[in-house]
């Protein structure tokens, strides 16, 4: 089994992420569910947003390395959006990584780094359609890991909701969930 340190997206530890971590220990695996907002919710998403940018990104992903030391390097790294950045700079820059989940979010390699590890899979998961995955370069940086890094796979979904993820959020597209919920228990399966 699988041990996953998970992010949360812009609106905060919301009932659907901790729901989405519950789903993954029925499944057997450990998951660590770190607050990068310290206890703030936001229902709103621009709200949340502008929580982010006042806390400061750099902040939250530094947020996100504390929330790994002291946890093993053999994680899996996985966030929801905004809970990409933490997630895909310790699976790039943390020894023994192994592998990611990108949910509605990938940044180029290049922000944490240059090069993905080798031997580290990753998923990245987004709606086609997506203003935010689609629309703001993230697709083009998930397809670019894809064509560079061995085991990187690219999973679209049809559809224009961003946290479709999110059982919580009005952005949730169950059917795509479900299919998300398969792939990534596959993923952790295999790397278990």
């Amino acid at each position: 089994m699988a041990e996953v340190l998970l992010f949360h997206h812009a609106h905060g530890l919301t009932p659907g992420v901790r729901e989405f971590a519950a789903e993954l220990r029925r499944a057997g695996h450990t998951v660590h569910l770190p607050d990068l907002y310290e206890g703030r919710v936001f229902g709103d998403l621009e709200e949340g947003a502008a929580h982010a940018r006042e806390t400061g990104f750099d902040t939250l992903i530094e947020r996100g390395r504390a929330a790994a030391e002291g946890l093993p390097g053999g994680l899996v790294y996985a966030g929801f959006s905004l809970g990409v950045l933490p997630a895909q700079m310790l699976a790039q820059t943390r020894a023994g990584a192994k592998g990611a989940l990108l949910f509605h979010a990938c940044a180029p390699v290049s922000e944490f780094g240059g090069a993905w590890p080798e031997g580290v899979p990753v998923q990245v998961h987004g709606m086609d359609a997506d203003a935010f995955f689609a629309g703001e370069g993230d697709l083009e940086a998930a397809r670019a890991l894809a064509r560079t890094a061995a085991g990187a796979e690219v999973f679209l979904y049809p559809g224009d909701r961003h946290l479709f993820a999110d059982s919580s959020l009005p952005s949730y597209d169950g059917a795509a969930a479900a299919l998300l919920g398969e792939r990534v228990l596959g993923f952790l399966d295999g790397v278990g």
